[in-house]
């Protein structure tokens, strides 16, 4: 059982090279994959989604990238040394049309444009390649583990909702049967003084029995605690957040079809509160992958 939040870092030094990823992901209701990395690791996008994908399966997921290569061949300075006998010769043939001395130090040959030049070396690909996937690995172990505890929470408090919906159930399950009892006589009562003798008994017998079936809530309540059963092998299951979706879909409509039946004021407010239950069960169900 995951929660869509979490949060995972690493970082690892290797070979002169060093990496630092950070993943952050929040609710989606699909795997959204940004991610913000160094144009030395362009050539990694691709490999490094498809291993988030084979960790994550839901959630919007940041992932920000750091990279530093202190190896010595890392950069070379280059010197330009024909740039820098045409600086010293513009600045003697200014000294001259001064008629002042040309003395000018070798330090301030440094701070001449383009005179020292600094080239970034060529990257080694493969070194980089393990280097990435070794880190991202341990960012998306710390992520998916924060995701877990964070998930085993919220299947805890839905549990207690799940408890509350299964009395309100049970409730409901004991208040319909004398429901549907009172409709009857109540039918009964009100054609007996419209018609008296008039109506065969056993024409009254048929439309009180009719009258009873429509109220008659069974299946709707079967099917609830069909569901209230399934949600407890969820945790089991992959991509349980999409089938607490569903089933919470089922529960809503399995209350309301009680609601528009069982024509009482108990049992009304008994559907009320499970409805409530159900709300929130939905609003935790969200969270989860």
């Amino acid at each position: 059982m995951q929660s869509m939040t979490g949060y995972g870092r690493a970082m690892v030094a290797q070979d002169g090279r060093e990496m630092t990823i950070e993943v952050k992901s929040v609710n989606h209701r699909y795997l959204d994959i940004s991610l913000r990395t160094p144009r030395v690791l362009a050539f990694m996008e691709d490999t490094m989604r498809r291993q988030i994908g084979s960790k994550l399966t839901r959630g919007h997921v940041d992932v920000f990238v750091h990279y530093r290569n202190t190896r010595a061949d890392a950069a070379t300075v280059r010197l330009d040394t024909a740039l820098a006998l045409r600086y010293q010769e513009a600045m003697r043939e200014l000294a001259d049309a001064l008629g002042q001395p040309c003395e000018i130090p070798l330090a301030e040959y440094a701070r001449l444009p383009d005179v020292f030049s600094v080239e970034t070396s060529e990257d080694d690909q493969q070194a980089i390649s393990e280097l990435t996937q070794t880190t991202l690995a341990q960012a998306l172990d710390s992520a998916v583990s924060m995701r877990e505890a964070e998930g085993t929470s919220i299947f805890g408090d839905m549990q207690g909702k799940l408890l509350e919906m299964q009395r309100l159930v049970d409730q409901i399950a004991e208040l319909a049967p004398q429901v549907a009892d009172a409709l009857g006589q109540r039918l009964q009562a009100r054609m007996a003084a419209l018609l008296g003798d008039e109506l065969p008994p056993e024409r009254l017998a048929m439309e009180v029995a009719i009258i009873s079936d429509r109220a008659c809530v069974d299946e709707e309540l079967v099917r609830l605690r069909t569901h209230l059963v399934a949600f407890e092998a969820l945790p089991t299951e992959q991509q349980n957040g999409r089938k607490m979706d569903f089933l919470i879909q089922e529960c809503n409509r399995e209350a309301n079809t009680i609601g528009s039946k069982a024509n009482d004021v108990g049992v009304s407010a008994l559907v009320i509160a499970l409805k409530s239950e159900i709300e929130k069960l939905r609003e935790q169900a969200q969270n989860l992958v």
